[in-house]
C-alpha cells in the first residue's frame, strides 16, 4: 500500500506496469459475468494473462465499489492456513485479535461494498474456497475474482477460462494487422525497437512466430524482447529448432503448456551462463527483493558479488525480472511462471537447500538489523521495510518451522520480529507462528526463552491475560534453569504488564518497578525499560499518583526524543494525556493525544490509536462536545471489537470508556448518542484518525 498508516477506501490495486494488448471481447464477458455472479474465477495456463487480465478489469471498474477494489497475491503463500492472514494483510487491516482469522475478516467487510480479488489461488483451492465461501455467506456486497489454473469448486462460482490470444487464421476474414497477437508482440518489439513496423516485409514471419507460440502473451513477450540481438526470422528458426526437440519426429501440435515451455526453454538457454544460474537461484525469493538480498543469496565463487547487477540488468533486459522503485530503492521479482521455472533448474543444480538456508540467513540477519535499530531515528523506515518483507519473512519462518533441526533458529527469526508482530499489525500472524515454534521445541534455550516473552507480549495486546501469564511465566521458569536474566526480567515485565491489565495495581508497581530498575541506563529501550515506564505511569494514574505518573512519563519522552524513537513515544503522549486530563489540564491532554495520534500514523498501530481515540472522546465529553465524542467512540469500538479484545477487558481501560459514554448519554440522550455513534462506526480507520484529529468536520 502507498501508505503503511491504515485503511484507505479507494483499495490497494498495484499499478500496470506494461499497457494492456486486446481482450476487449473477454474483459466485456468478464464484467458481464461479475454483475451475475459474486465469485467469478478465472482460469487458464501459465503465462495465458490470468493475473494480467484480472488486474485490467479491477481498474476498469473500481469505481463501482463504493469501499475499493482490493488486490490480494497469494502466489508464495505456502501455508494453506495464512490465506485469511494474507488478505487481512492485503486490505490493510491490523488484526491483532485472538479470535479465528476469519470471524474478524467477515465482520470488517460485512457491509462494505468491495471487490476482492485473489491472484494465484491454484496451490490453495481448498483453503481458498472455504474462505471465500464463508466471506460471501457474511458479506452481501463482496464480490471475488479469484485467478487460478483450476477452478475453486465454491458454491457459488462462475468459472471463466482465459483463452490464449486469437492468431493468424483463426479468423479468415481477419487483417493479420488488426490481429491480437501480432498487435501484442508489435507492442513489446516497439518497446524495445522504437522503429520496429510491422509491414509487408515482416508480417508474414511475425504471424507465423505467433502461430508457433499458440497465442500464449507470455510466450510472445519474451520473444519480442528478443528483437534487440536477433531478427524475427531468426527468432522463428531458433523456436523450431527448440520445438523439434520438443516433439521429436513427431509433426503434430505440441500442446499449449509445452508451447508455454518450449519459449521459457528457450529464452533460458538465450541467457548467459551467469544469467541463468541467477535466474535458478532468485527463484527462492517470494515475491519481490533488493539487491542486497540477491548478493546475500545467490553470490558465491561461481557468481560473485560484484557481478551480480550487471546480470541483474541483463534479466531485466531479457524481460525475466521485472524491476521497480520503490521509496526505500529497487526492488526486482521474477513473475510466478519463471519463477516456478527457475525453481525447478535450481533442483536440478541440487541447490535447493543451499539458496532457502541463505534466503534464511540473510532475513534473520535482516529481522536482528531491525531489532537493534528500532528504538533509533530510521524506526519508520524499518516498519516499512519490514512490511516490504513479509512474503520472503513468510518464507524463512516456515523453512525453519519445517525442519525440526530448524526449529531453533526459526524461534530466534521470530522472536527478532517482535517489533513486526507489535508495531506493524501483525500480531495474530505472529502468535501463529510463535505457538508452533515453541510446542516444536520443548527443552529450555535463550531462543526459546525470547519467543516466550514475546508470546507474552503479543497476548496481552490481544486480551489474552491468561494465556499472557502462562507464556511470561514458563519463560521466567527456563530462564532461571539455564541462568538467562536477562530474559528472567523480561518475563517479570510482562508479568507486570498482564498484572495491570487485570487490574491487581499493586503487584504491576512491584513487578514493572523492577524491570525498569533492571533496564536503567539505556540497556533494552524496547520492549524492555521505555514500555515499562508507560505502563507504570498508568497504573500510578490508576492510583492517582499524578506527579510521579508524570516525572515518570517526562523521562521517557525526553529519552524517546534523544533516540529518535516514535512508537513507545507515541505511547508516552497518550499516558501524560491521561495524567493532564486527571489534573483538569484539558487543553494540554488534548494537544499530548493528538500528537500521539499523529506519530502512530507512522506505524499500522491499531490498538495504540484506539486507545488514544478514547482519551480524545473523554476530552471532548469533557468539553461538552458530544457528538464528537460519540463518533470517535463508535470508531473506536469498531476496530476494538475488529482487532482486539475491547479495551482489553481491563478494568482501568473499560472504566474511561463507560464515564464517556454516560456523559454522552447525559448531554445528547441515548437516540442521539446511538446515531452519532453509528456515523463514526462507518468511517474508515484513516477518516476516523482524521476526525479525531479535527482533520474532518462532524458531517464529512
Amino acid at each position: 500500500m502507498a501508505t503503511p498508516s491504515g485503511w484507505r477506501r479507494e483499495g490497494n490495486l498495484p499499478n500496470e506496469l506494461t499497457s494492456f494488448v486486446g481482450r476487449t471481447r473477454l474483459l466485456a464477458t468478464l464484467r458481464q459475468r461479475l454483475q451475475e455472479s459474486r465469485l467469478v474465477t478465472v482460469t487458464g495456463i501459465g503465462g495465458v494473462g490470468k493475473s494480467r487480465t484480472a488486474l485490467r478489469i479491477a481498474h476498469q471498474i473500481r469505481r463501482q465499489y463504493r469501499d475499493g477494489v482490493w488486490y490480494a497475491d497469494l502466489a508464495r503463500l505456502q501455508d494453506p492456513g495464512m490465506v485469511h492472514h494474507a488478505i487481512t494483510s492485503a486490505l490493510g487491516i491490523a488484526d491483532q485479535s485472538s479470535r479465528a482469522g476469519s470471524d474478524s475478516l467477515t465482520e470488517w467487510l460485512a457491509d462494505r461494498e468491495i471487490l476482492l480479488v485473489l491472484d494465484t489461488c491454484e496451490h490453495l483451492v481448498e483453503a481458498c474456497a472455504q474462505l471465500v465461501e464463508e466471506l460471501l455467506e457474511a458479506a452481501p456486497r463482496l464480490r471475488v475474482i479469484a485467478t487460478s489454473r483450476r477452478s475453486l469448486n465454491a458454491r457459488g462460482e462462475y468459472t471463466l477460462t482465459i483463452p490464449p490470444l486469437t492468431i493468424p487464421g483463426d479468423d479468415p476474414s481477419e487483417s493479420p494487422y488488426d490481429n491480437e497477437a501480432l498487435a501484442l508482440f508489435v507492442e513489446r518489439a516497439s518497446a524495445v525497437m522504437p522503429d520496429f513496423v510491422l509491414d509487408e516485409n515482416n508480417v508474414d514471419a511475425v504471424a507465423e512466430l505467433c502461430r508457433r507460440l499458440d497465442g500464449i502473451p507470455l510466450a510472445i513477450e519474451l520473444a519480442a524482447v528478443r528483437l534487440r540481438t536477433l531478427s524475427v526470422e531468426q527468432i522463428l528458426a531458433l523456436l523450431a529448432d527448440r520445438f523439434s526437440l520438443l516433439a521429436g519426429a513427431s509433426r503434430t501440435a505440441l500442446p499449449r503448456h509445452q508451447t508455454l515451455r518450449a519459449a521459457i526453454g528457450w529464452s533460458h538457454e538465450l541467457c548467459e551462463p551467469a544469467e541463468r544460474l541467477l535466474w535458478a537461484r532468485a527463484s527462492v525469493f517470494s515475491g519481490d527483493f533488493e539487491l542486497d538480498g540477491a548478493r546475500h543469496v545467490c553470490a558465491d565463487e561461481n557468481l560473485t558479488s560484484d557481478q551480480i547487477l550487471d546480470v541483474i540488468y541483463g534479466l531485466v533486459d531479457k524481460s525475466v525480472l521485472l524491476s521497480f522503485s520503490t521509496p526505500a530503492g529497487q526492488r526486482y521479482r521474477l513473475i510466478d511462471t519463471l519463477r516456478q521455472y527457475g525453481a525447478e533448474w535450481l533442483d536440478k543444480l541440487g541447490e535447493t537447500e543451499i539458496r532457502r538456508v541463505r534466503h534464511r540467513d540473510y532475513y534473520l540477519q535482516l529481522a536482528e538489523r531491525g531489532e537493534n535499530s528500532w528504538s533509533g531515528p530510521r524506526q519508520a523506515h524499518w516498519y516499512t521495510r519490514m512490511r516490504q518483507e513479509h512474503d520472503n519473512i513468510r518464507v524463512a519462518i516456515n523453512h525453519c518451522l519445517s525442519n525440526p533441526a530448524e526449529v531453533r533458529v526459526g524461534l530466534e527469526l521470530l522472536s527478532s520480529l517482535w517489533y513486526l508482530w507489535m508495531a506493524c499489525g501483525f500480531a495474530r500472524e505472529g502468535r501463529v507462528y510463535l505457538e508452533r515454534a515453541v510446542a516444536a521445541s520443548r527443552a529450555p534455550s535463550q531462543e526459546r526463552c525470547k519467543a516466550l516473552w514475546v508470546l507474552s507480549y503479543i497476548r496481552s495486546a490481544q486480551g489474552d491475560i491468561r494465556g499472557a501469564v502462562e507464556a511470561a511465566e514458563q519463560c521466567s521458569s527456563d530462564a532461571i534453569q539455564i541462568g538467562d536474566s536477562g530474559a528472567v526480567i523480561l518475563a517479570t515485565k510482562m508479568l507486570g504488564t498482564a498484572a495491570f491489565l487485570e487490574g491487581d495495581l499493586k503487584k504491576a508497581v512491584a513487578l514493572l518497578g523492577v524491570a525498569i530498575e533492571f533496564h536503567r541506563g539505556g540497556r533494552g529501550l524496547n520492549p524492555g525499560l521505555l514500555p515499562a515506564i508507560v505502563e507504570l505511569a498508568l497504573v500510578l494514574t490508576a492510583q492517582q499518583d499524578f506527579s510521579e505518573a508524570e516525572t515518570l512519563l517526562m523521562d521517557c519522552l525526553k529519552i524517546c526524543q534523544e533516540r529518535g524513537e516514535l512508537w513507545l513515544r507515541s505511547y508516552a503522549n497518550y499516558a501524560l494525556a491521561l495524567t493532564q486530563r486527571a489534573t483538569g489540564r484539558i487543553p494540554e491532554a488534548m494537544s499530548s493525544a493528538r500528537e500521539a495520534i499523529r506519530l502512530k500514523r507512522s506505524f499500522h498501530d491499531v490498538l495504540g490509536t484506539v486507545m488514544t481515540m478514547e482519551c480524545l472522546a473523554n476530552l471532548a465529553a469533557d468539553l461538552g462536545e458530544a457528538e464528537e465524542a460519540a463518533q470517535i467512540l463508535g470508531a473506536a469500538q469498531t476496530n476494538w471489537e475488529l482487532f482486539g479484545l475491547p479495551q482489553f477487558g481491563s478494568p482501568f481501560f473499560t472504566a474511561d470508556h463507560e464515564r464517556a459514554v454516560k456523559e454522552c448519554h447525559r448531554i445528547l440522550g441515548v437516540d442521539a448518542y446511538q446515531a452519532a455513534f453509528e456515523v463514526g462506526a462507518r468511517r474508515s480507520f484513516e477518516d476516523a484518525i482524521a476526525y479525531a484529529l479535527g482533520e474532518l468536520n462532524f458531517t464529512d
